[in-house]
């Protein structure tokens, strides 16, 4: 049977999930192919959701959330031939813990983790079966994409923004540079177990939000507690990164992509003192361009970024940080 719009099925109660499905009712199992796409935020890319779409093999693609509607379905129904496409709303740790989610997260070719407060995700998901079973998913081969707050918990670490307050809800560079052990910094560890993604934090929006510096302050503040081969990559908005497994990366889209890495490790961090004395290396792969992630390289020539008492510059005199 076809459904010729979405239709609502939800668990009872204040902290019910919602799930809306586009499509055939009917699962249908097909062979995806591995890969993942680190959208940076903003517009949609159509390009990044067909070559999901194509890695799907005319299976059945979920779209994740912990707020919002089923806005994507249709959108992606458009641009994709697919036996279903479905949204799954999980507000609570309650609707993350119903059964329905785990056999519906099982019997997607493709998933995405939609914008909004990655705070959600990893307040509601953590150790249920959301984060099970898409690290389960991962493992058998299934692609995995996320933009804005999705693409932030993709990372082997990732900035979970517990610290973030109503009436400031995005850590600046400036607030991180001067307190990198400040109680906005919060990160977490192993949400997703993405392979080729281990060693590595996520940031976005990141030219448009100038987020250059509390991505150097994460990568200090892992540093300092053993995590040497901690690296950095930032996705502009309206650019894409898609990823094979094998760690070969196309940078699609409107923007670049970052590659940071702390070089040497940066002197002790102190609760409520500033970062200081420490370097990072960038690279910037900008669209239409290609880059290794077992390499480390190659976007445009290196360039050091240099922190001095709270102070972002690039060692390029008077240069640009992006």
């Amino acid at each position: 049977m076809m459904l010729g719009v979405p239709v609502l099925a939800a668990a009872q109660g204040k902290t019910a999930y919602h799930y809306f499905r586009s499509g055939a009712t009917a699962d249908l199992v097909t062979t995806p192919q591995a890969g993942f796409a680190l959208m940076g935020g903003g517009t949609d890319l159509d390009e990044a959701f067909r070559w999901m779409c194509e890695r799907a093999d005319g299976g059945d693609f979920l779209i994740l959330r912990a707020t919002g509607d089923d806005d994507y379905n249709p959108y992606v129904q458009k641009l994709c031939k697919l036996n279903s496409v479905a949204t799954l709303i999980l507000p609570s740790r309650e609707a993350a813990s119903d059964p329905f989610v785990a056999e519906t997260i099982a019997k997607a070719e493709a998933i995405f983790i939609a914008g909004g407060d990655q705070a959600n995700y990893i307040r509601y998901w953590t150790g249920t079966p959301v984060q099970s079973g898409v690290n389960a998913a991962i493992r058998r081969g299934v692609p995995v994409g996320g933009t804005s707050a999705g693409l932030a918990v993709m990372g082997e670490w990732a900035y979970s923004a517990e610290g973030d307050k109503p009436d400031d809800p995005n850590l600046s560079g400036k607030v991180a540079l001067a307190d990198p052990l400040g109680p906005r910094v919060t990160l977490v560890h192993g949400f997703l177990e993405i392979p080729v993604l281990k060693g590595i934090i996520t940031d976005t929006h990141f030219a448009k939000r100038d987020r250059m510096g509390r991505l150097v302050v994460f990568l200090a503040k892992l540093q300092s507690s053993d995590e040497a081969d901690i690296k950095g990559i930032g996705v502009d908005q309206g650019a894409a990164v898609l990823l094979e497994p094998d760690g070969q990366a196309a940078v699609i889209g409107k923007g670049a992509a970052y590659l940071v890495m702390p070089f040497p490790p940066a002197s002790k961090l102190a609760r409520g003192k500033s970062l200081d004395q420490a370097n990072f290396e960038v690279q910037k792969v900008v669209a239409g361009k290609s880059f290794s992630l077992p390499k480390w390289c190659c976007g445009e020539a290196p360039y050091t970024l240099i922190v001095e008492k709270g102070n972002l510059r690039s060692f390029r005199d008077r240069g640009p940080i992006y």
